[in-house]
């Protein structure tokens, strides 16, 4: 068994998860939590689900946290005719050597985009989400390893809905948590035209991270101590989004667990050694809101949001 976390350790954590997002955030203007929970999931080895408009930073976030960490990104644009093999590569057969060789396809990379996710098949979903699931590709009984760090950011358009195939609630479920970016206010919004009209681009964006440090950062992360009582409130907080009045479908057992490995991440980030009930409260909404389902089959990501305010005003964490 691990160690558990050293306060010295978490103060480091916490200055290394502090200049990371201060490294994304000087090019993602006002988009500070956003950037923070992507950063949390990414060290919890999550995935995150991005449901928002064109042209909010779904890419830029994305780029901008790989060439942060000095990382491999790839973008995959989702399409009706995307077929399994256009993400997860295919083996072809070379005639001169007779054998087959693998072309790895995008989804080999530390960080990969795919974007608009719910325009294509469920067959070609279910290829990106085998992935996420087991950090591995196997094409002809073979057995391929990503590179890890490995994170998914997927989109979704909320708005157009026509032509797409909108992910289950099974395969939404394998997405550590769902937010939105939002457009930004005004003052950060007039930050963004000064940073276009100077020509500020993300190539310009220097590293200060790698992947390997980002390995250690995620082992480091899962010595977080946990009180049995804090694990009993996550526990408690899931199970209520099960019975909860106007909820048809609550949060699995998957969603206990992904909850209480982000709020690992969060202590660690604020330079603690140990889970609070805070941490569990403030990453409520993000890491549960996507895994439930409403009565009302039209309540949008609002009304889940709400549901799950009110799950977390109703369970006492004591």
């Amino acid at each position: 068994m691990s160690e558990p976390l050293s306060a010295e350790d978490a103060q480091r954590f916490a200055a290394n998860a502090e200049a990371i997002v201060d490294n994304v955030a000087g090019f993602i203007q006002g988009k500070r939590e956003v950037i923070s929970l992507a950063v949390t999931c990414l060290l919890a080895e999550g995935h995150l689900l991005l449901e928002d408009v064109p042209g909010v930073g779904k890419t830029s976030l994305a780029r901008s946290i790989a060439a942060t960490l000095g990382m491999s990104w790839n973008r995959i644009q989702f399409t009706p005719d995307l077929l399994p093999s256009d993400v997860t590569g295919v083996s072809i057969f070379h005639q001169g050597s007779g054998t087959f060789e693998f072309h790895q396809g995008p989804v080999f990379a530390h960080i990969v985009l795919a974007d608009e996710i719910n325009r294509a098949s469920p067959r070609t979903q279910s290829a990106l989400l085998e992935v996420m699931e087991e950090r591995t590709v196997t094409v002809d009984g073979v057995t391929h390893a990503v590179p890890r760090p490995f994170l998914v950011l997927a989109t979704q358009n909320p708005i157009e809905m026509d032509g797409t195939f909108p992910l289950p609630e099974a395969q939404l479920d394998r997405f550590l948590m769902s937010v939105s970016i939002g457009y930004p206010d005004l003052e950060a919004e007039v930050r963004v035209l000064a940073n276009s009209h100077r020509g500020l681009t993300i190539e310009e964006l220097q590293a200060v991270g790698d992947a390997d440090g980002i390995r250690r950062m995620v082992a480091l992360a899962r010595t977080v101590h946990v009180e049995p009582s804090v694990m009993e409130y996550v526990v408690r907080l899931t199970s209520a989004t099960r019975t909860s009045p106007g909820v048809r479908l609550g949060a699995s057992p998957r969603g206990s667990v992904g909850l209480l490995r982000a709020a690992q991440v969060s202590a660690a980030m604020a330079g603690r050694t140990y889970v609070t009930p805070v941490d569990v409260q403030r990453l409520a909404v993000p890491v549960l809101a996507h895994r439930i389902v409403l009565n009302d089959v039209e309540a949008d990501s609002a009304a889940r949001t709400r549901a799950i305010e009110q799950v977390v005003s109703g369970v006492p964490a004591g």
